[in-house]
């Protein structure tokens, strides 16, 4: 997938854990600050001097986020990247294929130069034969992994800003951007790969797809903080593994043990081996980050994971729906493309590859905290999926069905939150 959005990614959610705050509790929160009184005495009690006060801290506590994020930004924070690169030509820049080496899109689907005419038109008769048998809910899923492979010109342009790192004119020497741009032009095969599938099978109405293309890029994206290295490669790690996971799945599900699409299972199974070879380039430098700078390396980690790692499809538009992303998260979670499960399997083995339960030397009360938000983290995201089906059933919601334009306005049912 792509990077820093990477991310490649496919789809997914934005998971935050919140306190418990149940009704019946005299604890509740306002601005982020608990207040303690009286249940009975909640809707009335609070003056406004009280809340000028949580508000002001609510302020303070904004002010020092940033200015911790700032410090990510100082020469002593970079100069860790600078002092790396080294090691990247090392360590990260052979996991890069040589271009001889690498498939290409032409290797894996029907070729009219290598077929001949009757060939090619033959092997697209084939194609098409078998596509037909894909559901049309795993067609909406995987246009919105190709909209998101084939939004590179975001996440290239994205990794280029991060500080230390970027390529700065387009043609650096250093080994970080000769990674961005080696890396670039390796994702840049799976959109390609995608679309080419996509065109060939008749199942798509190509022209609403590459709307969605264009308004993927031109909305642009900003992964949060920007421009710190240590943020951008947490994020990159995550993304990169979760487009493997969908593009695993979805392997799994068109395959010959699931509706017999043998070409785009043979596809996406292609597209996920090469996401996990990027994730483990990613992977690879956190940890590095967590050798050379542990403390700051795991703040910035429990930072990403607080805010939840949201995928770069979240601003997809097929120019009608407002809610297109959060269908497009329920489809995949439907479909088994990528799920809430994939999401905290994703966690705990980051968890266990940064050896973060581990971790204690170099650490300060505050990285400490943060450790143990992380190994806390995926026993929580179960509880709020538990608790989230446990509302679904009590409130009885029933799926709606909805047009999708990528397949020609063929409704899908979706169970939206």
């Amino acid at each position: 997938m792509a990077a820093t959005a990477t991310m490649a990614m496919p789809l997914a959610y934005r998971l935050r854990c919140k306190p418990n705050t149940n009704s019946s509790s005299p604890l509740r929160e306002l601005f982020g600050i608990r207040i303690t009184m009286s249940s009975s005495r909640w809707g009335s009690a609070i003056s406004g001097s009280a809340i000028m006060a949580a508000a002001d801290v609510a302020v303070v506590r904004q002010e020092e986020e940033e200015e911790e994020l700032r410090c990510y930004l100082s020469p002593e924070k970079l100069d860790v990247l600078t002092q790396m690169e080294p090691w990247v030509e090392e360590h990260v820049l052979p996991l890069l294929k040589p271009v001889e080496a690498a498939w290409q899109p032409s290797d894996l689907l029907p070729d009219p130069a290598a077929l001949g005419g009757e060939g090619f038109h033959a092997a697209c008769l084939e194609l098409r034969e078998r596509a037909a048998a894909v559901p049309d809910l795993l067609l909406v899923c995987l246009v919105a992994n190709m909209v998101t492979e084939e939004a590179l010109p975001t996440y290239q342009s994205s990794l280029n800003r991060v500080r230390a790192v970027g390529d700065l004119t387009g043609a650096d020497g250093t080994a970080w951007a000769r990674w961005i741009r080696g890396w670039s032009a390796e994702e840049n095969r799976h959109g390609d790969v995608l679309n080419r599938y996509m065109y060939l099978s008749g199942r798509f109405d190509m022209a609403e797809v590459e709307r969605a293309v264009h308004r993927l890029i031109r909305s642009g994206m900003a992964v949060d903080p920007p421009c710190s290295p240590y943020h951008a490669f947490v994020y990159t790690a995550f993304q990169e593994r979760a487009t493997a996971v969908a593009h695993g799945n979805t392997a799994r599900l068109v395959g010959a043990r699931g509706h017999g699409d043998a070409a785009l299972a043979r596809v996406c199974g292609t597209v996920a081996a090469d996401e996990k070879r990027h994730e483990a380039a990613y992977t690879r430098i956190v940890s590095r980050l967590l050798e050379a700078d542990p403390d700051a390396a795991m703040r910035a980690l429990a930072h990403m994971l607080r805010r939840g790692i949201a995928m770069p499809t979240s601003p997809i538009s097929d120019g009608r729906r407002d809610d297109l992303y959060a269908c497009v998260v329920s489809l995949a979670e439907q479909a088994g493309t990528y799920t809430v499960t994939d999401y905290c399997s994703i966690v705990e083995h980051l968890i266990r590859e940064w050896r973060v339960e581990e971790l204690a030397a170099g650490l300060s009360g505050e990285g400490r905290r943060a450790r143990d938000y992380v190994c806390e983290l995926p026993q929580k995201i179960r509880r709020m999926k538990e608790k989230a089906h446990e509302r679904a059933a009590k409130a009885q919601k029933k799926p709606i069905s909805i047009p999708i334009n990528w397949i020609f306005d063929r409704h899908v049912s979706v169970m939206l939150p």
